[in-house]
């Protein structure tokens, strides 16, 4: 549409210029001029007010506006710091900082631990993104800024505009607690915030679009930014391979090659080791990243939940937000969470709820009966206790989340089985509550997949668990249980490699006859020198049960000697109760050999992990 003088303020030369620029402007480009021209005219109109800049007067004819006013004082500089234990805010942090670049800002990204927190006082525009681990903890590269800013050395922040991002899963008590510390604490010295502080579920396309919209619209005023921020949102979540068009938003159905128990006979653990063929998905993965895989929830749950609701399953329900529409036995069983029970479920219930005893379970007054019904219930023990329920299928599954795919390790190198990945999951499988419980993925993996079936998967890149630049230095892995999976992969790599650093391996489980992971891959490794030492702790072996972290105290003086050498530690697995007593016994060896004090020691860890020398894979 060509522009004419008849009909605007504009000169004939004024028009002619405008109509040469603006057909060669990309979207973005128009969206930041608009947001431009927003700030300008802003700015104009508080000069005119205070009398300070005058403003530019219409006119037909060649005056240019003074100088003064050309250039609004807006500061365009967005500083963005990302708190992520397995990767997903930094994945949403260099996507949402792409398209503020796009947008005209300049940006600055970091992560927590790499970013000096003393300059937060010559920050202006603060965009943090960060996710909870475990019982409300920060992931391992934030713990060193939360700390910073509960400390006495945090200044005060006046001059800072900012806004949270907080990733979390309400089936934790604490959830999103490390977003809301940043908040609260940021607010305390004196920042004001951008947009509010968005708290997002695992299910979180749709609210970080929301919050980075809202921040978009609040910096300079850009204009068309909810399109914008679900662009970015939706590029983070089709990040995988380069060349995969499959995704978290667009898993690949792989075929399973190899579906085994690896525990022996009269074990009382049942640990599955699948192979599935990534042939023709084009994805790709290195060591330490994870397989993503979307299970199925057991049918007998389905066919319960069905029964006690009085449906006959074959109801038209949707399956999900975008509006597509399925059986009610199809939703429950692949596409809806039916497992665990959160507070923000229960009160969504509660407005379906026939008798008000739902809604009263949910009084302040009573947060800790609250508590421990949630505990170890499932959906249909919420069906059952709050009975009678008059209201349609489709009514009741919208209150109910998204079911996730779980994350698994990857327990192969790609190098050394190209065009397959393997994973390691072990079932579970225990009594609550009078009725037997199931874990929804290990025991769909363990019971009702065999070779020739598919499973929908995506990989995650991990970028806070690799292997060292160089294959010649030396690596400490601490694995038991399942967590030794991701260090076949490791080892694997490194065999392929023809690396020549030294290797040690920390492994543990119950009982050395029957619940040894992988034990003739450590054997042949050992034998090639793949693996250089290998320590083991079986619990219920001895009468004194010995753990991995009893082994790390025994080879104390060998251990530091490692790490005096340049050697990188890797922990993996439980992270409530092994993640921190390995911790602790590092901390023990450090203190111990290196002549240290308790602070030093600590201090000694902490530049372990901001040099990625010392990496956790904790769950």
């Amino acid at each position: 549409m060509q522009l004419q003088v008849t009909n605007s303020p504009f000169n004939e030369r004024q028009a002619e210029l405008l109509n040469q620029l603006l057909p060669t402007l990309s979207p973005s480009q128009q969206v930041w001029l608009n947001g431009y021209l927003s700030a300008l005219a802003l700015q104009n109109s508080v000069a005119q007010d205070g009398a300070a800049v005058p403003a530019a007067a219409p006119s037909s004819g060649d005056a240019a506006p003074p100088a003064a006013a050309a250039l609004p004082q807006v500061s365009r500089e967005v500083t963005v710091l990302f708190g992520s234990q397995t990767g997903n805010c930094q994945r949403l942090a260099g996507s949402l900082s792409r398209k503020l670049e796009e947008q005209g800002f300049k940006v600055t990204v970091s992560a927590m631990n790499s970013f000096k927190p003393a300059g937060l006082k010559k920050v202006e525009n603060l965009l943090l993104l960060v996710s909870t681990h475990g019982e409300g903890e920060p992931p391992d590269n934030a713990r060193a800024f939360h700390e910073f800013l509960y400390s006495k050395r945090a200044p005060q922040l006046p001059g800072l505009r900012f806004s949270v991002l907080a990733l979390g899963d309400t089936s934790y008590e604490f959830f999103c607690q490390t977003g809301k510390d940043f908040d609260q604490r940021l607010e305390e010295l004196g920042a004001q915030r951008i947009s509010p502080r968005a708290d997002c579920d695992l299910d979180y396309d749709e609210p970080v679009a929301d919050w980075f919209g809202q921040v978009l619209s609040a910096l300079n005023g850009v204009q068309n930014a909810e399109g914008i921020a679900e662009a970015a949102v939706q590029a983070a979540g089709t990040a995988g391979s380069p060349e995969s068009v499959y995704s978290r938003n667009h898993p690949f159905h792989a075929e399973i090659l190899e579906n085994l128990n690896l525990n022996g006979r009269g074990s009382d653990r049942e640990t599955r080791h699948l192979e599935l063929s990534l042939a023709g998905s084009n994805l790709t993965f290195e060591p330490g990243d994870s397989l993503g895989v979307y299970p199925e929830n057991h049918p007998q749950l389905v066919e319960d939940i069905i029964a006690a609701m009085g449906w006959s399953g074959d109801e038209r329900v949707p399956l999900n937000k975008k509006g597509d529409e399925g059986t009610l036995r199809e939703a429950l069983l692949r596409h809806y969470e039916i497992t665990v029970l959160t507070r923000p479920l229960l009160e969504q219930a509660a407005k379906l709820a026939s008798t008000p005893a739902l809604q009263e379970l949910l009084a302040p007054e009573r947060q800790q009966e609250l508590k421990d019904y949630i505990q170890g219930r499932d959906l249909l023990d919420l069906i059952q206790d709050y009975a009678p329920w008059t209201v349609p299928a489709a009514s009741f599954v919208t209150v109910l989340r998204k079911l996730p795919a779980r994350l698994y390790s990857i327990a192969s190198s790609f190098k050394a089985n190209p065009d397959e990945v393997h994973f390691t999951v072990r079932a579970v499988r225990y009594e609550s509550h009078g009725r037997e419980r199931y874990g929804v993925c290990s025991v769909h993996c363990a019971e009702r997949v065999q070779p020739g079936d598919t499973l929908p998967v995506y990989i995650q890149s991990n970028p806070n668990f690799k292997l060292p630049a160089s294959p010649d230095t030396p690596i400490i892995m601490i694995g038991p249980g399942t967590g030794v999976a991701p260090f076949r992969s490791f080892l694997e790599e490194r065999e392929e490699l023809g690396a020549q650093g030294r290797s040690w391996l920390f492994y543990g489980d119950r009982h050395f006859v029957t619940d040894f992971l992988y034990q003739t891959d450590w054997q042949r490794m050992l034998k090639d020198g793949v693996l250089s030492r290998l320590d083991v702790a079986f619990s219920r072996d001895t009468e004194e049960k010995v753990y991995v972290q009893h082994r790390i105290l025994e080879q104390s003086k060998e251990l530091y000697s490692w790490l005096q050498e340049g050697a990188h530690v890797y922990v993996c697995g439980d992270e409530k109760h092994m993640a921190h007593d390995v911790h602790s016994a590092l901390l023990t060896v450090i203190q111990q050999e290196g002549g240290l004090s308790p602070e030093a020691a600590a201090a000694y860890l902490e530049t372990l992990q901001q040099e990625q020398r010392y990496q956790r894979d904790v769950y």
